[in-house]
């Protein structure tokens, strides 16, 4: 009896659920408040780029980069609206207001003045140009979002401000206010058919464009590190199940500059997983800059307790009218990690 039953069993056991779980940079900011919605809702050829590579991807969840904050929604509302007439149907959502263009009345970059998009709490010529959102199939529980967007970056544990001779960079007082985050650090929780997922999203600055004093390069050092200290209980509520941390870290683990330990600590994490995704030439590229050339800055990192069965980083080998929207959408490539229970 107990063997025809695991017989029985055995194709539902090869049909495991599994999850798709993708990060994106579409970089679909726009100059001003309100283009971006007026472009999606006129065609934009960047914009239907970014919908056809999502539709050939096909993610069950999406943590996208690059993407201007309204108030209203209106704008993610709108990109939802062309995905679903593509045949790619989100009917959850999330985006809240992130740091970035959020004026903060002093000089947070240390060149004298006290108003300009660096002197933004994250940069920004606007509120909200280059937010986040979450896009899902499944549904996200709002309610139990936890966003540390708003969390002073010295009351990280474990912060390392910029000094230079005077003292802090560029201010005591500069430092009273400025937040961590250079755009939002978000988690994310999600009911899906292999149980809830914490999505750990985020966009950290980039460790360049500022002067000996690193502050870029330390801000992002420890905007990757939030997570660590999410994850050892110093800050937040810790994931109790499975998670997965999405997003543009803006590091690479051996290229370009900035604080590299930062990343290769939390690629090395027992916690985590790196299914290190590749395109299918085998490269670990995820982005392409003129200046610097290849990078993987982009992550899709599962937690440990998760069964990853496929990995990968979207882009056609051949010249074909995909490779065409791909190149169009965005100088990032979006990246896919297929998971399942254990």
């Amino acid at each position: 009896m107990i063997r025809i039953l695991l017989l029985l069993l055995l194709p539902v056991m090869a049909q495991a659920e599994t999850v798709r779980i993708a990060t994106y940079n579409t970089e679909l900011s726009r100059d001003g408040p309100g283009i971006l919605l007026r472009d999606i809702q006129r065609g934009d050829t960047q914009v239907q780029a970014v919908v056809d590579v999502l539709v050939a991807a096909r993610p069950d969840i999406v943590a996208l980069q690059g993407i201007d904050w309204d108030l209203d929604g209106r704008s993610l509302m709108a990109l939802a609206e062309q995905l679903r007439e593509a045949g790619l149907d989100y009917p959850y959502y999330f985006a809240a207001q992130p740091n970035s263009g959020v004026d903060a009345s002093l000089d947070l970059n240390g060149d004298g003045r006290t108003s300009g998009p660096a002197d933004a709490q994250g940069w920004g010529r606007f509120t909200g140009e280059g937010g986040l959102a979450v896009l899902s199939r499944f549904a996200i529980r709002e309610e139990a979002v936890q966003d540390f967007t708003r969390l002073l970056w010295r009351d990280l544990p474990g912060a390392q401000l910029p000094v230079t001779e005077k003292g802090p960079f560029p201010s005591k007082e500069a430092q009273g206010i400025q937040r961590l985050s250079s755009v939002a650090h978000w988690i994310v929780p999600v009911e899906t058919p292999i149980g809830q997922l914490d999505v750990m999203t985020f966009h950290a600055a980039p460790p360049v464009f500022d002067g000996p004093e690193d502050r870029n390069g330390l801000r992002n050092r420890d905007e990757i590190r939030l997570w660590s200290a999410l994850l050892d209980g110093e800050l937040g509520r810790k994931p109790d199940g499975a998670f997965v941390i999405a997003g543009d870290a803006n590091l690479d683990p051996s290229r370009g500059d900035g604080r590299k330990e930062a990343i290769l600590n939390l690629l090395a994490d027992p916690r985590i997983q790196d299914p290190q995704p590749s395109d299918p030439s085998g490269a670990l590229t995820t982005v392409v800059w003129k200046a610097v050339g290849e990078m993987r800055v982009d992550y899709v990192l599962p937690s440990s307790d998760l069964r990853v069965e496929d990995a990968g980083i979207f882009w056609p080998e051949v010249a074909t009218p995909l490779r065409k929207s791909a190149e169009q959408a965005s100088r990032h490539r979006l990246i896919w990690v297929d998971v399942s229970a254990p």
